[in-house]
Parts: C-alpha cells; structure tokens; sequence
C-alpha cells in the first residue's frame, strides 16, 4: 500500500509542476507581448490548464496528505512527507489567493464588456505571472521534500537508496 501511494504521490505532484513550470518557462516572452497579444494568448491558451491542471494539483495535495499518514512511523520520512504536502497546499493556496482572482476578473469582463479584456490583463498581467511563479517555487520545493521522504528511510528503489546527496 505504501509503495502505491508513494508512487501514485510522485507522479501527480510531478504532473502539477508541469503546470507551473510551463508558466514560468512563457513568462519572459509573454511580459513582452503587447496587450491585444497577451490577451488573446492568455484567453483562449489555457483551458485544459485549469481542466487538467485541476485534477493534477488536487489530486497530487490529496494523495500527499495521504502518503504522510501512512509515513506516521516513519519519523524523518514523515517529516519529509509532511512538509512536501505542505508545500503542495501552499501552493495551491498561493494560486487560489493571487492567480484565481485575477481570472475571475477575466471572465467576468469577457462576458460583460470584452473590448477591455486587452487593457485588464495589461493592469492585471504581473499578478498573474508572479502569482503563477510563486506557486511555482513553493510546488518544486514540495516536490523535493516528497523525493526526500522517499530517499531518508531507503523506501525508495536501490539506485535512490544508494543517493550520494546529502539528505540528513
């Protein structure tokens, strides 16, 4: 069972990186774009993001919650654990409290005045990509800390166990 929660853990918490490393690989070249550009990249690029990305982000949280309970008698692994979902939730908060805003703003204009779409992404633009970079960070270093778990107590492969990094 824990083998199976380890593995389910990493490859959804692998997956949710995707997302946000996607974003901050675009980043540079989108603060560039003009507003009518960056509008309609940012409005019609990232549907399955939220789609897709939505399952890979709760369900990466939700499967690392789990895997820390399982991990409850293994002291280092469980501390590993626990800061890896942590830093899981955060992110998603972080997402919740600077990116989701700003996309509610979106859609609410696109219904109602559209022509101002361009000019509110303008004024919105930086809280979106650094929204999305924080997440980012904090989702790269929960990532980490569930690799750590794994590596600590040797639950992982032989080739992890045999880990020249320093991880005490």
């Amino acid at each position: 069972m824990l083998s199976f929660w380890q593995f389910i853990t990493l490859v959804l918490a692998a997956l949710g990186l995707t997302m946000t490393s996607a974003h901050v690989l675009e980043m540079p070249q989108k603060m560039a774009y003009s507003a009518e550009l960056y509008s309609a990249v940012n409005t019609t690029l990232y549907r399955y993001f939220a789609i897709v990305g939505g399952v890979y982000q709760v369900g990466g949280i939700v499967s690392a919650w789990i895997l820390t309970a399982l991990l409850k008698r293994r002291r280092l692994s469980y501390r590993w654990a626990f800061t890896g979902a942590a830093l899981l939730l955060l992110s998603f908060i972080s997402w919740l409290a600077l990116v989701e805003p700003v996309n509610l703003q979106i859609e609410s204009a696109l219904a109602a005045a559209p022509e101002m779409v361009p000019s509110l992404w303008q004024a919105l633009r930086n809280r979106w990509e650094y929204g999305h970079a924080i997440g980012f960070a904090l989702h790269l270093l929960g990532f980490c800390a569930l690799v750590v778990s794994l590596i600590r107590e040797g639950d992982g492969p032989a080739f992890i166990r045999r880990s020249p990094l320093p991880l005490a």
